[in-house]
C-alpha cells in the first residue's frame, strides 16, 4: 500500500513511535499542516524550521528510518483499537485536561459518560493497603463505578482485582506500550481487565517502561477519573503525584488513613491536613462524588458465618496471623481453621497475605 493510500489515523500512529512528540507539538504540527499526512511528508526543511535544535534532527532522522505502513499494519495484526483525540469515543473527561494525549492504543473498552473512579498507592503497600485497595476496588465496582489504576505492583494491582472479583469493570493505564505490559507478572492480570474493561496507553506498543514514562501517565489516570483515592504512599510518591494532577484538573482528591507508625500513611495523612476527603469504604467515595450507592446484597448473597467463623474474624487484623496461630488463639483444630478462612475468603472477609491471613477492613 502506498502512503497516498494509507488512512489519516495511520499517521497519527506514526507519529506516536516518535521521541520528543507529544501533544502540544503534534498539536502545532495539526495547526500549521493541516493533518497528519500532510506534516508526515513534509519537508526536513520545514520541520527543522518549525522544531529547531535537537528535537526537530531527531524528528527528521526517525521519519526516515519509520514507515507509517508496518506501524498501522502491526497494530491491526495486534487487535488494537486506536482512539484519535477527535473521535467520540475519546474519553470526555480526558479530552478536557491541559495537555490530552493525541492517541490512545486501547485493548477492551474505556470509560466514556460512566463514572470512574482511581485507585492509587504504593509499589511496597502493607497488608492493610492491599487489603484496602482490594475491597475498595471491589465495593466500587458493584455500584457500576469503572475502577482506574496502573497495573503497577501493590496498591494498583490489587485495586484491579477487586474490581474484577466484584463483576465490575476496570481500567488499567500503562507506562509503557501495550505489547510490553509492566510489570511481567501482571500479564495475565492486563488480560483479565481486557476482557471486561480495558488496557490503555499512550505509548506506541513496543514501548519500554522507562521511568519518565510514569508521571507522564499519571495524568490520564487522573484525567479519566471523577476522583482519585490514594491508598498508602509517601509524600512524594507517584500516588501523590497523580493527587496533585488530579486537584489541578479539578478533580477530588480523597485519602484513606492508617497507622500512624507507617511510612506509607504519611501521604494520604498529608492529603487529608490539606482537606482531601477522607475514606473508609466505598460508600465514602461515593458519597463525595455524589454518587447513588447501590442497594446492599441480600443476606443470601453471602455463605452462613458459623461460631467458628466468627471467632476467626474477632482474632483477625490488619497484621497477618498464620493459621497455626489462629488455632491457637481460638481452640479450633487446624483443619477446621483451614476450612473456616476457605469460606472467610470466598465471602470477602478474609485475605490471605503471605502466609498468614487478615480480615479485610471493608465491609461487603
Amino acid at each position: 500500500m502506498s502512503d497516498s493510500c494509507l488512512p489519516e489515523p495511520a499517521y497519527w500512529v506514526a507519529f506516536s513511535h516518535l521521541s520528543g512528540i507529544g501533544p502540544r507539538r503534534f498539536d502545532r504540527l495539526l495547526e500549521l499542516l493541516g493533518t497528519a499526512a500532510k506534516a508526515w511528508s513534509a519537508p526536513d526543511s520545514v520541520l527543522l524550521r518549525l522544531f529547531p535544535g535537537a528535537v526537530g534532527e531527531r524528528l527528521v532522522a526517525a521519519r526516515r528510518e519509520l514507515d507509517p505502513e508496518a506501524c498501522w499494519r502491526a497494530v491491526e495484526r495486534a487487535g488494537i483499537r486506536v482512539l484519535l483525540r477527535s473521535d467520540p469515543r475519546y474519553p470526555p473527561r480526558l479530552a478536557a485536561i491541559a495537555d490530552p494525549p493525541f492517541l490512545l492504543y486501547l485493548w477492551g473498552a474505556a470509560p466514556v459518560d460512566d463514572a470512574a473512579v482511581a485507585i492509587v498507592g504504593s509499589r511496597r503497600a502493607s497488608p492493610y493497603g492491599l487489603a484496602v485497595a482490594e475491597c475498595l476496588g471491589r465495593d466500587l465496582a458493584r455500584a457500576g463505578v469503572w475502577v482506574v489504576s496502573g497495573l503497577a505492583r501493590g496498591v494498583d494491582m490489587a485495586a484491579h482485582r477487586g474490581a474484577l472479583s466484584g463483576g465490575g469493570r476496570t481500567l488499567a493505564v500503562l507506562g509503557s506500550g501495550l505489547e510490553r505490559v509492566y510489570p511481567p507478572e501482571a500479564r495475565s492480570l492486563a488480560r483479565a481487565i481486557a476482557a471486561t474493561g480495558g488496557v490503555m496507553s499512550e505509548f506506541a506498543p513496543n514501548t519500554p517502561p522507562l521511568a519518565a514514562h510514569f508521571p507522564v501517565r499519571n495524568r490520564i489516570i487522573a484525567g479519566l477519573s471523577l476522583g482519585v483515592v490514594v491508598v498508602e504512599g509517601a509524600t512524594d510518591s507517584g500516588a501523590l503525584i497523580t493527587a496533585q494532577l488530579a486537584a489541578e484538573q479539578g478533580r477530588e482528591v480523597m485519602g484513606v488513613p492508617g497507622p500512624v507508625t507507617s511510612q506509607g500513611s504519611r501521604g494520604p495523612h498529608a492529603l487529608i491536613r490539606d482537606g482531601a476527603a477522607l475514606v473508609e469504604s466505598a460508600g465514602d467515595v461515593l458519597e463525595v462524588l455524589g454518587l447513588r450507592a447501590p442497594k446492599p446484597p441480600a443476606p443470601a448473597a453471602e455463605p452462613g458465618l458459623n461460631e467458628d467463623h466468627r471467632r476467626l474474624l474477632a482474632e483477625l487484623g490488619v497484621d497477618p496471623l498464620l493459621p497455626e496461630e489462629l488455632a491457637r488463639r481460638t481452640g479450633l483444630e487446624p483443619g477446621e481453621v483451614l476450612a473456616a478462612l476457605f469460606l472467610l475468603e470466598t465471602a470477602g472477609r478474609a485475605r490471605r497475605a503471605g502466609s498468614g491471613y487478615i480480615a479485610l477492613p471493608c465491609g461487603s
